[in-house]
């Protein structure tokens, strides 16, 4: 049971809910609750006898969100997260949660809480990283979302291990975020940007991503093994590449506390004291896992750019890392994503071409053969590795349009035109008779009255 003890303060009166709990050590302890009127006591003291009564009572925790985020982060996320995931939830929660929510207890946050923290991630600036630069002036909708979206995992669990009764992020209201259109080159302008590529290695690149829908990851985690461009393979169009590794940095800490589950390979840093490193790492989800088929025209290139990419190594020798890497660089070392991107705008910049970023070539690429296969979702799904279609449909929805667009063109054509409907036109419908008009109207006009009489007359002779 509990009870409501009033106090005077410096501040005034509070009145205190006092109760005795078993903490989780099993030592009966005693807990006074503050609040400034009799009526909110009340309340607090009659929901703690009926959790007691009910047996679904918690004893309250002192734990602060930066604790319990350690703790989440030690047990949960070290067997349920990759390692991107784990640097990046690690990331939001030093930059955005913990600088903000970092010392308030867990039991405080409330759905009230929830909503002033998002009002004030609208009004934070974003924080930049060794790598990244932030481009915005606030932090964006869509990592309110991420953010968000990893709180309510995280108080779940906090649910779960009975720390609090509910999760105030359940019911969170977010920033509406808006899919906005990609910015892409059309098959043209990537001719041109090929024809006027004389980097050999973003050449390479930039074929992988435009013809097999690869994300940047995948192109510079491609290994030769991976490559079958035999002749005969290459005679009956069974060219193909499998894609099952990325290349990815992340940081020695989540090494440390995930493990090397999933990791082919660990590159040796370059530089010393380096807190990252690149891996080659399973793709995050099963269906990046995939078969793609190469056209002709590729599948030589490949194969030219091997010849060379051989020569280089019998060149160097020893000196030669060979990782057996499709996109290395001379010495076989790993190419990073940063060096692609660097070359990338730097053959946009000499050409005059559209500025795009390189992951927009994966976006050209869906495109082109949602265009060329009449909206053939699974077909294209499968290049891409989406996890599902109706996530294709709704990145690409513009071009599903125009094909729909084209369908309203072809009907018109095969129905309308034939027989030629165009000239028709609706039924009119039939107009109700206003009798007592027409009577008035009769009474006003005896000429027309006269007219009507001996028009009926004559129809009677005429039946």
């Amino acid at each position: 049971m509990a009870s409501i003890q009033k106090r005077k303060t410096s501040k005034g009166t509070s009145y205190n809910v006092v109760y005795y709990y078993v903490d989780e050590n099993g030592q009966k302890k005693q807990k006074w609750e503050s609040f400034s009127s009799h009526k909110e006591a009340a309340k607090r003291k009659a929901t703690i006898e009926n959790q007691q009564n009910e047996r679904t009572f918690l004893p309250p925790t002192d734990q602060t969100v930066k604790e319990f985020l350690e703790d989440f982060v030690t047990i949960y996320g070290t067997k349920k997260w990759g390692l991107s995931m784990h640097d990046s939830s690690t990331s939001l929660i030093d930059n955005y949660i913990v600088p903000i929510l970092g010392e308030v207890k867990i039991r405080d946050i409330t759905t009230r809480t929830v909503d002033k923290y998002i009002q004030t991630l609208q009004k934070t600036q974003p924080v930049s990283t060794r790598t990244r630069r932030a481009k915005t002036e606030y932090v964006t909708d869509k990592t309110i979302e991420k953010i968000i979206k990893l709180l309510r995992c995280a108080f779940h669990q906090a649910v779960r291990w009975e720390l609090i009764s509910k999760n105030p992020f359940d019911h969170a209201i977010l920033p509406k975020t808006e899919y906005t259109k990609r910015d892409i080159w059309d098959a043209e302008t990537i001719c041109t940007a090929l024809d006027e590529c004389k980097d050999r290695l973003l050449y390479i690149a930039m074929n992988l991503a435009f013809a097999c829908s690869l994300r940047i990851g995948e192109i510079l985690g491609l290994t030769w093994d991976n490559v079958h461009i035999s002749d005969g393979e290459i005679a009956e169009n069974n060219a193909y590449i499998y894609i099952d590794k990325e290349l990815t940095r992340v940081s020695k800490q989540a090494l440390t506390q995930i493990g090397e589950k999933d990791i082919f390979h660990i590159f040796q840093p370059t530089m010393v004291n380096t807190t990252t490193c690149l891996v080659l790492k399973a793709p995050k989800t099963a269906t990046s896992v995939r078969k793609v088929w190469l056209p002709k025209t590729l599948a030589y290139i490949l194969r030219d750019w091997k010849e060379y990419q051989d020569s280089w190594k019998d060149m160097l020798g020893e000196e030669y890392e060979d990782h057996g890497l499709v996109i290395a660089l001379d010495n076989g070392r790993p190419c990073e994503n940063r060096i692609i991107e660097k070359r990338f705008s730097q053959l946009k910049e000499k050409a005059g071409l559209p500025n795009v970023v390189f992951h927009s070539l994966r976006h050209s690429s869906t495109t082109y053969k949602l265009k060329l296969n009449h909206g053939d979702l699974k077909a294209t799904q499968g290049d891409t590795g989406h996890a599902q279609a109706s996530m294709v449909t709704q990145i690409y929805a513009h071009v599903l349009d125009e094909d729909r667009k084209v369908n309203a063109q072809k009907f018109e054509k095969a129905f309308y035109a034939k027989p030629d409907l165009r000239n028709s036109h609706p039924p009119e419908e039939k107009q109700d008779v206003d009798v007592s008009a027409l009577i008035e109207q009769l009474k006003s006009s005896p000429e027309l009255a006269k007219a009507l009489a001996a028009l009926i007359a004559e129809q009677k002779n005429n039946g």
